[in-house]
């Protein structure tokens, strides 16, 4: 079945059509990408479009909230039949985080190296470059983690490597087990899976 999408960015893009598979779901077309704020300003057409088809809306939790609930009911005080918002804590990054051996494999680095509840860390986008700088692999160092004085937070092709590694190695069904706002967002998609003729 095919459903609509909105995201803040474009890992974001990656990491969401693979739990909507998941759940023998396929993404027709994804919105967004150009930010949270741009998103707020237009929850409520999106929110209006899941009147009659399937959205899913996937935002970072960050700090604006202690939970998702609060920032869902900001959000989306009363969310469509079809709509699917769902708030990743922290952020997207902390779902990759969960699948521990595989990001640990990809990375280059110990699977102990990795948090065992990535769903406590403050910020999980620091954290996955932290872990890229232990790296044993030369290039995922240069490619993920900042240039000293560069006045970034993540490398040059941070973005790019996530991608890659959601595509090729991230298994969320595994993730699911270490990370409840993934589990949560799985089970949901399911439910709208089924509730389409």
């Amino acid at each position: 079945m095919m459903i609509m999408a909105a995201v803040e960015g474009l890992v974001d893009e990656a990491v969401v059509r693979r739990p909507a598979e998941h759940a023998g779901l396929e993404i027709n077309q994804v919105h967004g990408k150009n930010g949270k704020d741009y998103l707020r300003r237009r929850i409520g057409a999106y929110n209006n479009a899941a009147r009659i088809s399937p959205w899913l809306v996937l935002v970072d939790l960050n700090r604006e909230a202690d939970c998702p609930p609060p920032l869902c009911r900001i959000w989306v005080p009363a969310p469509a039949p079809h709509m699917c918002f769902r708030v990743a804590v922290r952020s997207v990054e902390s779902w990759l985080l969960a699948d521990r051996e595989q990001i640990a494999r990809f990375l280059g680095i110990r699977v102990t190296q990795v948090v065992q509840n990535p769903e406590a860390v403050p910020n999980p986008r620091d954290a996955v470059v932290s872990l890229a700088a232990k790296s044993r692999r030369n290039d995922i160092r240069k490619d993920m983690v900042p240039r000293p004085g560069s006045g970034r937070p993540v490398g040059p092709a941070y973005a790019s490597r996530l991608i890659e590694f959601v595509g090729s190695h991230w298994q969320p069904d595994v993730a699911a087990r270490f990370s409840d706002s993934l589990r949560r967002c799985l089970i949901r998609l399911k439910e709208l899976g089924r509730d389409q003729p």
